[in-house]
């Protein structure tokens, strides 16, 4: 009877056990009892954000996962409209994270100044990461690196990130306005990994210059299923209302009307990359096989 008794406990502990493994995956919560597994568990399950900010500032403040908490309750402060605030944390106490942090953390930094409209403090962001990239100091020293979204896992290559860092910082451009910068940077990422979305940017920044022709172009081949991503539903659509758009808008701009590239990035931006560092033996391929878009230009 005692040994039954036991068996039926022991059961119990692992069904116990079993629900509460369940509990966590659904969440998407750690398990324990610390700070930061608390502050999780006020963001994603009690669907309380400020309560989650306070116990991150806990979890960092006590050394508990300070990368992961301090990611976590910028990405909190930005949802609150909090973005200044999360910036100065980021500054503040990235000193505490690992060095396998700090490419993330500048990400995260990235995504606060657009929200803040800080556009020449993003721009100079990424073109520090875009330095590393070049220097070969990225993913530290890796081919690719695991990223995660919406709590799945992928693969990320150097060619993949040196594009996207490239599209973010076209749009910052576009946003000066400085779209003639904007379009030559746009159309290093396409060289580089092009994508539909990218290509919808591009389109705008055309019809923004008033090249209407080399816009409608560009616009076509995503209908046309021509770049990788065309088959995206919301880049169609965005591509569809670009070109009707793009039909009731003005005449073209004189060219004394453009915006001119900004002289010190894009007035030769293969040039600009050689000054970034010397010649190495890590030195990406995808940089030596830009040519000169600004010849292009003139032409």
């Amino acid at each position: 009877m005692e040994g039954s008794t036991m068996m039926v406990s022991s059961k119990n502990k692992k069904m116990g056990s079993s629900k509460e493994q369940l509990y966590h995956v659904i969440h998407k919560v750690p398990q324990g009892d610390t700070p930061y597994v608390k502050a999780k568990h006020a963001q994603l399950v009690q669907k309380d954000p400020e309560a989650a900010i306070v116990l991150f500032w806990k979890a960092i403040n006590a050394g508990d996962r300070v990368d992961s908490a301090l990611k976590d309750m910028a990405v909190v402060m930005k949802q609150l409209n909090r973005s200044e605030e999360a910036i100065e944390a980021v500054k503040s106490f990235r000193g505490r994270c690992s060095k396998q942090a700090q490419e993330s953390l500048d990400n995260v930094l990235i995504d606060l100044y657009k929200k803040c409209g800080k556009v020449d403090k993003q721009i100079d962001l990424i073109k520090r990461k875009l330095r590393l990239i070049y220097q070969g100091e990225i993913f530290n020293g890796k081919p690719t690196k695991t990223a995660r979204s919406h709590g799945k896992k992928f693969q990320v290559s150097v060619k993949q990130e040196t594009s996207r860092l490239l599209g973010n910082l076209g749009w910052a451009y576009m946003q000066k306005p400085n779209y003639l910068t904007a379009e030559v940077v746009y159309r290093k990422a396409q060289m580089i990994d092009p994508d539909a979305n990218k290509a919808c940017n591009l389109g705008l920044c055309l019809i923004k210059q008033g090249r209407y022709d080399d816009a409608r172009s560009v616009l076509g081949e995503i209908l046309r299923g021509q770049i990788p991503g065309s088959e995206d539903i919301r880049t169609r659509s965005r591509a569809e209302r670009l070109l009707v758009e793009l039909e009731a808008v003005q005449p073209p701009l004189e060219l004394s009307d453009i915006l001119g590239l900004d002289d010190d990035f894009v007035n030769g931006l293969d040039r600009l990359m050689n000054e970034w560092a010397p010649v190495r033996s890590k030195r990406l391929p995808i940089f030596e096989e830009i040519s000169s878009f600004r010849d292009q230009l003139a032409c």
